[in-house]
């Protein structure tokens, strides 16, 4: 598995990283006896439907810090943060799910992970990265977190089978230089990049 997550994140993972993912895997898998983190059905297959799904946004990484809107169980925010040891902001409204992820960053040292409940209103900054995975339309997120990105920022944003639709109204509504990049993990999803974002009318 290590030499697969290697592949999939577009670089070597050291074991000592890799045995944080497990431990990181095993604290989801008992708190998910009491609260539902990821869907029952995706337990027994969770390293490639959730682990490899969230590493693969590293091979996209640029310098600088992270931010994780509806992080949930930490996907992907909590994944990325260990490969890349980046400052990382994970925002998510509810209180349990705010309360595992906290559990979380004690248990497994990540010290440079900032947790923040609520909204992506409530938060202030400007990150190189921004990622959210089954929180929104593309287009959504881009309007809830403009205002968290600089002219360098890129978006990194997991979609499924209708990944080229989600495309086509992003370019409605926004300028920008937005693509869709082959998912790693599943042949019909893809991941939409965007960069130099910015609303009709705005130079």
């Amino acid at each position: 598995m290590i030499d697969l997550l290697s592949t999939v994140a577009g670089r070597d993972v050291p074991r000592e990283t890799f045995e944080k993912l497990e431990a990181y895997v095993a604290l989801i898998v008992e708190a998910n006896l009491e609260q539902n983190l990821i869907s029952s059905a995706s337990v027994s297959n969770i390293w490639e439907r959730h682990i490899l799904d969230s590493a693969q946004l590293v091979a996209h990484q640029k310098a600088g810090n992270w931010i994780d809107i509806g992080s949930g169980a930490g996907l992907p925010g909590v994944v990325t943060a260990i490969l890349t040891g980046t400052e990382t902001t994970l925002v998510e409204p509810r209180r349990l799910r705010i309360r595992f992820l906290t559990a979380v960053s004690i248990k497994l040292g990540l010290d440079l992970v900032t947790l923040v409940q609520g909204k992506p209103s409530k938060v202030e900054g400007r990150y190189a990265v921004i990622t959210a995975r089954a929180v929104a339309s593309a287009t959504q997120i881009l309007r809830m977190t403009l205002h968290l990105s600089h002219s360098d920022t890129i978006w990194l944003l997991p979609k499924g089978r209708n990944a080229q639709k989600e495309l086509d109204e992003v370019r409605l509504a926004w300028q920008g230089d937005f693509r869709l990049e082959p998912s790693r993990t599943d042949d019909q999803a893809s991941i939409l990049v965007a960069k130099g974002v910015r609303p009709w009318g705005k130079q």
